[in-house]
This record gives structure tokens, sequence and C-alpha cells, in this order.
């Protein structure tokens, strides 16, 4: 044997001892380094139904999110029985893709047929409150794409309305209730797995995709501003992981930064928030990169005072396949969970709501606390000046 191959093994050796004694005066014990991430997946389970079906009907369908709100509703049993735009183009759309459903001839139609449970709407945000405050008005419950409002003063309006009226004003937060991410930490929180929470921090980035987009989409007087917009989202789990009934907004920020050709867009914001059971840091964006294969690479890191839980919702960027990624960290393990067969319970819990006036899906409470900081946040913005 070589001199070279002789003094090897001992080479080796001096190596491992060195990076060894690099984690332990990290104070990390070696043994960490090489530990096994444990793999699980969420099991299905049989959805539930309630004992009647919901008969629903939309009014305004601008903005994609409505298929969403459908499909939470018929996957509960609900049935669509008609449906109403201003745009005959939306209508003929509709209408395609639902031929099941009958074309109303106006709003007021849907409003008086006293057969309609439940109206559901993705029009023009600045439209959202007032369909809802008709629909009350009209004995009927009402679930709206977020934002659901975009002013502080028809957010009073619809407080006023739902209180005389004893009618649901909701708002499908997808993000949390129809992300089966979301739904598995939503389990996971209440169960403890991670202590008592203490802050969650939401990145939601948006794809522009500008040819696809309305001009309603571009100015805020109808969509509200970045932070009403988006951020609703974040705001909602915000309240919702931390389990916070007050907040305030400790600092927050808006603004164009990148689309000088359309003044009235915002493309940047992000709010610090502090609620009684948490605090909370979103930013919301529209600088998707084109190189990604979805819309946006959502995260939401959830911290406890026992660990903490970090989705990926849309893709991960390590490789793993479609979305719906959930890792946990506590003091014994890491564990990553596909949450791809999650039971979404949204559908179910909302349409028993409707059935026996419980708030099973998503307090009312919570809906206008979630509106309101949204708002708050959006109106405390300072405008962000900068040049790219």
């Amino acid at each position: 044997m070589s001199s070279k191959e002789t003094h090897k093994p001992r080479r080796e050796f001096i190596k491992q001892s060195i990076a060894a004694m690099a984690l332990t005066t990290a104070g990390i014990p070696s043994s960490w380094a090489t530990r096994p991430v444990k793999v699980e997946k969420v099991q299905p389970v049989q959805p539930g139904f309630p004992e009647q079906p919901i008969k629903f009907s939309v009014i305004g369908m601008n903005h994609g999110h409505i298929y969403g709100q459908i499909g939470a509703m018929q996957r509960a049993g609900g049935i669509l029985v008609a449906y109403y735009a201003v745009e005959p183009e939306l209508m003929e759309q509709f209408n395609k893709r639902y031929p099941e459903a009958k074309p109303a001839r106006s709003a007021d139609e849907i409003y008086e047929d006293t057969s309609i449970q439940l109206i559901l709407s993705a029009a023009i945000p600045s439209d959202r409150a007032d369909i809802g405050i008709q629909a009350m008005k009209h004995g009927k419950d009402f679930m709206s794409d977020k934002p659901g409002i975009i002013s502080l003063e028809k957010l009073e309006e619809v407080k006023k309305v739902q209180k005389e009226t004893g009618r649901i004003f909701s708002i499908l937060y997808s993000e949390r209730m129809e992300n089966k991410a979301s739904v598995k930490a939503s389990e996971l929180v209440r169960a403890g797995a991670i202590g008592k929470v203490v802050q969650t921090v939401n990145l939601a980035p948006h794809r522009m995709n500008i040819p696809s987009r309305p001009e309603w989409f571009f100015d805020t007087k109808y969509y509200g501003g970045i932070i009403t917009d988006i951020g609703s989202h974040q705001v909602d789990q915000f309240l919702y992981y931390t389990g916070s009934t007050r907040a305030i907004v400790v600092g927050a920020q808006a603004g164009n930064v990148h689309y000088p050709q359309y003044p009235e867009f915002e493309d940047f914001g992000d709010a610090i928030l502090r609620g009684n059971g948490g605090m909370g840091y979103i930013r919301v964006d529209w600088f998707t990169p084109d190189g990604l294969d979805t819309w946006g690479d959502g995260r939401l890191t959830i911290l406890g005072t026992e660990g903490f839980i970090e989705l990926r919702k849309y893709t991960d960027l390590a490789g793993r396949p479609g979305g719906n990624h959930l890792f946990l960290v506590d003091g014994k393990e890491t564990r990553y969970i596909d949450c791809s067969d999650q039971y979404l319970p949204f559908g179910e819990l909302f349409s028993n709501d409707i059935l026996h006036r419980t708030e099973t899906a998503m307090s009312q409470d919570h809906c206008f606390l979630a509106t309101e900081v949204t708002l708050q946040a959006q109106a405390q913005a300072q405008r962000i000046k900068m040049e790219l």
C-alpha cells in the first residue's frame, strides 16, 4: 500500500471530525445533519352532504373564482338554479359551462325567486356588496368572491343590513377554505401540533397575464387596491390561524413600481399586523415570472411556540409535482405531508349553516373583521415611490 493510500482513511476521519466539531460548536448535534424527513400522505375521506340540497344562483361572474364558489356548493350537493350578468358575452360563456341552469332576464328575477336560498357573486368587486345587500333584503344568504367589500363605508352598510335581516354575508377566502394544504394546516394547528401560534407570514405573488385582464382590473376604484384585493386572503389567514378576534395595522405600504402605463394600478403591497392572538406579516404582488409552472408560488409559514408549519400551496420549487405541500417541524422530527387528497369541508359546512342558521364554516364576526382589517391596511398604506 502506498503512503498516500495509508493516510487516506486518516484524512477522511479528520474531515468528518472537523465537520462534527463545527456543528457542535454551533450548538447543533452532528446527528441532526442527516436526520431523515418523515414523508406522509393525507388519506381521502368520504364527503358529507346536508340533509337537504341548497338551491343557489349566481349574479355576476366577472372573475373566474365564481367557478370555485360553484364547485364548493356542488360538492355538497347544491343545485345551481339560475344565473345573470349584465354582460351578454359572460352569459353566453356561462351557459356553455352550465347548460342545466336557467339564464335569468334580470337580477330581480333571481332576487324575487323564493325557491333560491343562496346567491353567489364574483361580479366586479365594487358591485359585490350591493348585490349582497339586495340578496339579504330579499331573504337570501350571500357568498361573495374576495374582496366582498372595498370601502369601510360600504362595510358599515352591509353590517347594518346583515344585522337587520339575520341573513349570512360570507366571503369565500379560497386560499384558506379551498386549499387542501391550508385545511390540513388548520387541523394541525387546532390539534396543538406546533403549540401556541405566534405569527403567520404570508407571501402571495400573482402573475399579471395582461392580455387576459379586463379594464376594471387596472383601476383601484373598481377593485379597491392590492391589499384590499389579494391581501384580504392573507388577513383572513392571519386572523384565523392566530385565533385573533381583534387586530390593528402596525404598518402598511402599497404602490405601482413597474407598470406606469396603468397609473391607477397597484402591483406591490405589504403589511404588518398585530392581533390579540398573535402577529402577522403579509406581502402581495403581481410579479410572478413566466418561468414558473403556475400563477404564483403562494407560501404560508405558521410559527408556533413548539414548532412551525410551512405551506407551498401551488408549487414546490424543489421538484415535487403539483401543489398542496405541507412541512412541519417540531421538537421531535421534520415531516412532509402530501395534502393532495385532503377533504375540503367548506361547502358541506356552509350548506349546513344555511339550513340550521349556524356559523361552522366561518363566523359572521370573523368575516367582517377580516374585511375591516384589510380595508384599514389599504387605507393606512404609505404610497410606494421608487424607480426600478
